[in-house]
């Protein structure tokens, strides 16, 4: 305890108690020197990132607009596809729509009166000419047949009895037994009984038709397209009855189809014309133009024409819609045909919109013939324009274009 005495008398006589030795101090004042410097380190380092994310910052937004700058010029040059006129050849085709019909087609109605008995040809059925298609029950038919029948044996015989009544006073007559007036009235009688006969075996006769009338046969070789009566079914022989069948010849085909005014030349008797299916893609059916209206329609401004096909298989169906290709020679070997879906109609007239020197130009165009999508140009165009397909409404010469694609 003594030894720390001293110590603690040394303490006492310290005024703030850390004055002990001068060398003291001198750790204190490097330390707060090293404070400094870290402090001073820290706001550079905080100085330097706040100047990269500023320097950042600016050039990002220089960036975004010079990018706003590129995009803003690039949308406004229109992207469009492109496509090339057609060069009219010397002869040019003509398409015009059409309906198969059948060469002969008929309905086959009763003659007589009765209920259905029997039938033997359904729809699809192929029949030949005379072929029996149904029979009819005709009860009363036949007993008039047998009245009239009798009325004729019974007229008959009255003849024959005024056969031989004349025959023998004409025979008196020349001998002079009986007056002239006798005989002529006993002739006159058997005349009469003639007329009479004559009227029973007609009436016979018209009875036995319609008896035949029976049997429905066949009247031309084709197939059944309609059965519209059953066994049973009451039959009447009049012109407001039901038809029983219906029959049609497709052997061979008939299209009607109206050839516009201009077009009339393609529509010449004997001219050959093909015939396309949508049913039977890649296939043409050859047919012949027989015949036409020589008359134009002043409602349509059209020319009615027949064209006629060959059908021996019965491939082609009556009622099919058709295409039918005529082939005529164009008005100009130089003329284009371009889309419709190019062109222009605007106040100042029909305008074909091009690219040249990567630029839109509405080009005026002098029309030909419309052949509905595509169109026959006589002037304006050269074969290697870039047509612009599907051009907008509020195009206008000038403005810069960029071509994406080729159309075909």
């Amino acid at each position: 305890m003594r030894v720390e005495e001293p110590k603690e008398s040394a303490l006492r006589g310290r005024p703030d108690g850390d004055s002990m030795n001068e060398p003291g101090t001198a750790p204190k004042i490097k330390r707060n020197r090293g404070l400094g410097f870290g402090l001073v380190f820290t706001v550079l380092v905080a100085m330097a990132a706040i100047g990269w994310f500023v320097y950042k910052g600016i050039t990002s937004r220089v960036s975004a607009e010079k990018a706003l700058v590129v995009e803003t010029h690039e949308a406004a040059v229109i992207a469009v596809s492109v496509i090339h006129p057609k060069i009219t050849g010397a002869t040019q085709q003509l398409i015009l729509p059409g309906n198969t019909q059948p060469l002969i087609d008929a309905p086959v109605y009763a003659r007589t009166n009765g209920y259905l008995k029997k039938w033997y040809a359904d729809i699809g059925t192929r029949v030949k000419a005379g072929e029996l298609l149904a029979e009819i029950e005709t009860p009363e038919v036949d007993h008039q047949l047998q009245q009239a029948r009798a009325d004729l044996e019974t007229a008959q015989a009255n003849l024959s009895l005024a056969e031989i009544t004349a025959a023998r006073m004409v025979n008196l007559e020349k001998k002079g037994a009986v007056a002239k007036q006798d005989t002529d009235n006993v002739v006159g009688d058997r005349n009469s009984k003639k007329a009479i006969v004559d009227s029973a075996a007609a009436n016979v006769k018209r009875l036995q038709d319609l008896q035949s009338y029976e049997k429905v046969y066949a009247p031309f070789d084709g197939v059944i397209t309609a059965r519209s009566t059953d066994i049973g079914a009451l039959i009447e022989a009049n012109s407001t009855g039901k038809e029983l069948f219906h029959i049609s010849a497709i052997n061979r085909l008939r299209v009607f189809i109206s050839v516009p005014e201009d077009y009339e030349q393609a529509a010449k008797t004997g001219s050959p014309a093909t015939l396309t299916l949508n049913e039977f893609p890649g296939r043409t059916f050859p047919g012949t133009i027989v015949r036409n209206s020589n008359s134009i329609d002043l409602a349509s401004r059209t020319l009615l024409v027949e064209v006629d096909v060959d059908n021996p298989t019965g491939e082609l169906l009556p009622g099919a819609y058709v295409s039918v290709h005529l082939k005529f020679s164009g008005t100009s070997a130089n003329a284009l045909t371009i889309p419709v879906t190019t062109v222009l109609f605007r106040s100042e007239g029909i305008r074909a919109a091009v690219v040249r020197n990567g630029k839109a130009e509405l080009v005026p165009i002098t029309i030909g013939r419309d052949f509905g999508d595509t169109l026959e140009v006589l002037a304006g165009l050269r074969p290697d324009e870039s047509l612009i397909v599907n051009p907008p409404d509020s195009l206008i010469s000038g403005v810069p274009v960029k071509v994406e694609t080729q159309a075909k």
